[in-house]
């Protein structure tokens, strides 16, 4: 294979690393470089690749050069060939803008007009942009790129944002759970991690005393408990059972020194697992919906008590299950939505679990990807719990 870059190579080998590339190109103003005859650095080695070869290639460049955009160049460095010295191309040379125009598109799904206006924005206002923040930054929305230029801004004049809670932070166009998904961004940006800063977001668990005896009393069936709170719980259960639905929560039947707990997704796994006497139960087990979110969810909690060596259990979440109430098997949501597959990759799951999460959560074909938690009998759950805990 020839050593000489003809000028379509060096073209497509400056359109890769564009693509690679072009956000160290915008933080740096680097130019991108293609060598053009590596290894061909005197008159022998052009002898050995013949002289019309080389006449050829160095045509090539000799038109292309007459008609090359602003921001690039040929490079040329003296050589003798035949005793005669002259100077020929060894480098194309382009800056951003020139490689851009003389590959004739931009990289795939970025505006580098765009980007470069709100790299210059956020750092009039404090940000540290760097390649891989540009990175995230061309991927945004402009909406989403306006509420993080507010918050860069908002947290160079707010030094403690130790008054608000998460949901609360006053920035201008932020939603209460912009930060979910762009808290890691704003973190990279501005060298503060506000989801530490912020005041703590108190714990509020609904529940439901289900021990036969409590039941019997006449007191209370359903309860709230908040963290740090004076209120207590009406007594220390041994089994904790935490679900998703309300109904199922409500109308659980009786079991022995159970204590029902409306679960409340993926974001409340955390701090379910930081309450006290949950921790302290002898048996903690999870039932949600069999479905991408029900599996992930189960996933988080294990992960966040086994961090402690406690284990979760579940309940109608096995493979078997998802076979025994196929019946009630829907593939829309509530919107009439068709439910999207999900890629996650849950390494809390058993066996039986993941087996049915990789079934309903496939990229491929399946006849169904949710049944809901509150179909299936609550005398079924019962069964099921006391298989799981024993009787008392």
């Amino acid at each position: 294979m020839s050593p000489l870059v003809t000028p379509p190579d060096a073209v497509a080998a400056l359109r890769r690393s564009l693509e690679k590339k072009w956000a160290e190109a915008l933080c740096a103003e680097f130019a991108f470089r293609v060598r053009l005859r590596p290894g061909v650095e005197n008159g022998k080695d052009v002898e050995r690749l013949g002289y019309a070869a080389w006449h050829g290639w160095h045509m090539q460049w000799r038109d292309l050069s007459s008609r090359l955009p602003d921001g690039v160049e040929v490079v040329r460095k003296p050589l003798t060939i035949r005793g005669v010295a002259g100077e020929f191309p060894v480098e194309l040379r382009a800056g951003l803008d020139g490689a851009v125009a003389l590959c004739g598109a931009e990289p795939p799904g970025v505006d580098v007009g765009r980007v470069r206006t709100q790299a210059s924005v956020l750092r009039s206002a404090g940000a540290v942009v760097t390649p891989a923040t540009l990175k995230t930054i061309a991927k945004l929305s402009a909406g989403d790129v306006q509420v993080l230029i507010n918050a860069v801004t908002w947290l160079g004049e707010h030094p403690d944002a130790g008054d608000w809670t998460l949901r609360q932070l006053p920035v201008p166009g932020m939603h209460t759970k912009w930060l979910d998904t762009h808290g890691s961004l704003l973190r990279d940006v501005t060298g503060r991690d506000v989801r530490d800063e912020v005041r703590p977001r108190l714990t509020v668990i609904h529940l439901t005393y289900v021990d036969p005896g409590h039941v019997a009393s006449g007191r209370r069936r359903h309860d709230a408990w908040t963290t740090g709170d004076v209120h207590d719980i009406a007594y220390r259960p041994r089994v904790v059972l935490v679900v998703e639905n309300r109904d199922s929560r409500l109308w659980f039947p009786p079991v022995g020194e159970t204590i029902v707990v409306e679960g409340g997704g993926k974001a409340a796994a955390a701090l379910l697992a930081n309450v006290p006497w949950i921790r302290s139960a002898e048996h903690v087990v999870y039932w949600g919906d069999i479905d991408a979110d029900g599996y992930a969810i189960l996933d988080r909690f294990r992960a966040a008590l086994a961090a402690d060596g406690k284990q979760v259990a579940s309940i109608l979440m096995e493979a078997t299950d998802l076979h025994r109430y196929a019946v009630h098997g829907v593939s829309h949501d509530k919107a009439g939505h068709p439910l999207k597959p999900s890629r996650e990759l849950l390494p809390h799951l058993s066996e039986g679990e993941t087996i049915a999460y990789n079934t309903i959560a496939t990229a491929g074909p399946t006849p169904f990807r949710r049944i809901e938690q509150e179909v299936i009998p609550l005398t079924d759950a019962v069964t099921r719990l006391l298989q799981v805990v024993g009787q008392p």
